[in-house]
């Protein structure tokens, strides 16, 4: 018969036996709970009735004997020996004795032998016992894991105890700094000045090495040192008073300097819970490390910065009054040089805009210093700003300076505007407008110039500066934007302020960039304002410019006739201040070159011959720089008009007089004279404009022996006139004096 196989069990079966086997577990585990619960009990009620027997039985009273008549014979006869027989040692023996018996120690009602055996339940607990008792517990060392060891006979842990420092020593050093402060204070009223300054110096001196050997210690590994820039930090908390205003000033800028060199250039965001939670490399966690300490501190050094600044505003005293109410002041200044310093120094960094809105609210600041600080660092800040967001976030503020003064700040202020790089940037095309149109290369280009790779990497290179080009441009379309709100606010609300110079300065500047709706509006205002006769000359001046500059950029497709901005500048020329503080005289050949040179279609040729002839009328009574780039101007005018060479001879064209005091420079016959004015110039005392009264006379040749130097004939009037300006002048003119014989004789020939 052949042996029967077993058959596998079924997965039912396996399944049903498990079940079986987890409930006979849990009934197990059940039971020994259960089991060990009652003997707990049963012991705990066993000690209950041992100490209820022991409280409720009365102590028996003690046995009485009988004593033999021998014995108390003996005990009177010991009784009645003197104690000074005995020697002392045998009577501390005796007396020691006596203690360690144990028949006077234990309790004589109990019946039971002296060595017997007692059983737990039989003892009485005293109260003592039932307590519980607190263990010594000695303070336990945390141990610092170090690297194994390894040697023959396998691995060998490491570890060091961690360094504990004692909390009373902690407190004792609180308590310290005041009674030092205070017996330092009474020594050195002891002290004479000479050796209050000599302690003072060597106190200073310690400070300041120690501030370097921190700042050396960060810059030499920013990553692993972090942690001394709480130290330093720390510094600017000095509260000796000997030393505290010098060394504070010191740990400002130290940190400055320390910041600028170990920020990254790029702004750090803070971690997700997610990126957290990710395991890293341990180079990125020290670098994450590095990155949220220098993030922390530079927060808590801008936030001392601003509560110095806070409290010289408010004029607050600290109570430990180490620093003076008169020393606040100094502190301040150099906190706010600190806080324009990294306004301009870490504009990509965070807390940029915390920073801005502090120095711009300072820029109206009454002191003169603090104020002009500001204005420079914002100026820095506009002028060197490629990407626009930082000028974006710049000019917001100052918008909202401008509207919550209402409108009474500095000029200075509003001519930190002008400093924006917008023009540069968009003047240019689009690049999708210059981008010619794609062609297809055939093998041998392909092959000759570039590889495929190359194509790819220049093509994705191509697509990322048309995508900064966009965000450049829209973030300075918004500037651009919120800079024409504030001109035009001021131009509608505060005609008379001190603002409109600066308003229509700016105007000026960035008129060209202006939307076409505007144009017919702002003309009309800007007349208004010219005819109004309530502005000075150098503000009429700038409406003319502006409105020049909107002329001659989009606004070349309207018909617009500017005569009235012609007559008006054309009757202004002959009132400008002749001295050497003229600086209106720039603004003056801007305008010529805009409403003449530029617009040579549109001007006719008795406008261009009243303005020559007023131009060197006004030559003859003004400082040598300005009379440079007015000659320069008329020779650019001749180049320009050829015809109007008719002023070098004496002939006269056509019928009528010459009107010199006329104020339409249309009708004033200019025609009819002659630029005699040139030769009065050539006997000028300074030798520029002797040099060009010569070179007009001759004609303005371009080649030749009267013409003028390559490097003369290329500059612009204005930029003459800035390069002769009276305060760069190193030609004196001659004192006058009687003339001597020789002049009048040459004068009579």
């Amino acid at each position: 018969m052949k042996r029967q196989k077993k058959k596998k069990p079924s997965f039912r079966k396996l399944l049903k036996t498990s079940n079986v086997k987890l409930e006979n577990k849990l009934k197990n585990r059940q039971f020994k709970q259960q089991s060990t619960a009652k003997k707990q009990r049963k012991e705990q009620r066993k000690l209950r009735q041992a100490i209820s027997d022991v409280s409720q039985k009365a102590p028996k009273p003690l046995e009485h004997y009988k004593t033999k008549p021998e014995d108390e014979e003996d005990e009177e006869f010991l009784e009645s020996l003197p104690t000074d027989m005995m020697e002392e040692d045998d009577l501390e023996e005796i007396r020691a004795m006596a203690q360690k018996a144990s028949f006077i120690t234990r309790d004589l009602s109990s019946s039971a032998p002296v060595h017997a055996k007692k059983r737990k339940s039989d003892q009485p607990l005293e109260k003592y016992e039932k307590m519980p008792r607190k263990m010594q517990q000695s303070d336990e060392k945390e141990l610092i894991h170090l690297l194994p060891i390894k040697d023959k006979s396998g691995l060998i842990p490491q570890s060091m105890e961690k360094p504990v420092v004692q909390k009373a020593d902690e407190d004792e050093h609180d308590e310290e700094p005041e009674d030092q402060e205070e017996m330092e204070q009474e020594s050195l009223l002891n002290l004479n000045p000479e050796e209050q300054l000599k302690l003072r110096s060597q106190k200073l001196m310690e400070k300041k090495l120690r501030i370097a050997a921190l700042g050396s210690a960060i810059l030499a590994d920013p990553t692993c040192n972090i942690k001394k820039l709480k130290e330093l930090r720390a510094m600017l908390m000095e509260t000796d008073s000997c030393v505290a205003v010098t060394v504070r000033k010191l740990v400002m800028v130290s940190l400055m300097e320390i910041f600028k060199d170990i920020v990254p250039s790029y702004r750090i965001r803070p971690l997700t819970e997610a990126e957290k939670a990710v395991k890293v490399k341990k180079e990125t966690k020290q670098l994450r490390e590095f990155e949220e300490g220098l993030v922390s501190q530079y927060k808590f050094y801008l936030e001392n910065l601003e509560q110095t600044i806070r409290d010289w505003k408010q004029k607050k005293q600290k109570g430990s009054q180490a620093v003076s109410l008169s020393c606040y002041k100094g502190l301040a200044e150099v906190a706010i040089r600190c806080m324009c310093e990294l306004l301009v120094a870490l504009p990509h960094f965070n807390f940029h805009n915390n920073i801005t809105v502090v120095v711009v609210s300072f820029m109206n600041e009454p002191v003169k210093k603090v104020s002009e600080m500001c204005c420079e660092a914002v100026r820095k800040l506009l002028k060197q700003d490629k990407l626009g967001q930082a000028s974006l976030a710049t000019v917001r503020v100052i918008s909202g300076l401008v509207k919550s003064r209402n409108y009474k700040i500095k000029p200075a202020v509003l001519d930190t505007l002008l400093s924006l790089r917008i023009k540069e940037v968009e003047v240019k095309k689009d690049s999708e407008d210059l981008a010619p149109k794609q062609k297809f290369m055939n093998f041998k280009e392909k092959k000759k110039n570039l590889s495929r790779m190359q194509r790819k990497v220049m093509k994705e290179g191509k697509k990322e500066m048309r995508l900064e080009v966009v965000s450049l441009k829209s973030s300075n379309t918004e500037t651009l934007n919120i800079v024409f709100l504030i001109y035009f606010r001021i131009l509608k609300k505060a005609q008379k302020s001190v603002l409109l110079p600066s308003v229509l300065e700016g105007l000026a500047k960035f008129a060209h960039l202006i939307n076409l709706e505007f144009f017919d509006d702002l003309l009309s205002v800007l007349h208004s304002l010219v005819m109004s006769g309530d502005l000075s000359h150098k503000e009429s001046l700038h409406c003319i410019l502006t409105a020049f500059h909107i002329l001659s950029g989009q606004g070349d497709v309207l018909n617009i006739d500017p005569l009235k901005f012609y007559t008006h500048l054309y009757k202004t020329l002959l009132v400008l201040h002749a001295g050497a503080s003229n600086t209106d005289m720039t603004i003056v050949l801007k305008c010529l070159d805009v409403m003449l040179t530029k617009r040579r279609k549109q001007v006719t040729l008795h406008r261009a011959l009243a303005f020559l002839k007023r131009l060197a009328t006004l030559a003859l009574h003004v400082m040598p720089d300005s009379c440079v780039g007015i000659l320069a101007a008329n020779r650019t005018l001749i180049h320009t008009f050829p015809k109007c060479d008719i002023l070098l001879d004496n002939d006269m064209q056509g019928s009528g007089v010459y009107l010199p005091e006329l104020d339409e420079p249309e009708y004033c016959n200019p025609q009819n004279t002659c630029l005699w004015e040139l030769h009065t110039l050539k006997r000028h005392y300074h030798p520029m404009v002797k040099k060009y009264a010569s070179h007009l006379l001759a004609g303005a040749p371009s080649e030749g022996s009267g013409a003028l130097s390559i490097d003369l004939s290329r500059r612009a009037p204005s930029q003459l006139f800035e390069d002769y300006s009276v305060k760069d002048m190193t030609f004196n003119p001659p004192v006058m004096g009687p003339p001597s014989k020789k002049k009048v004789t040459s004068l009579q020939s």
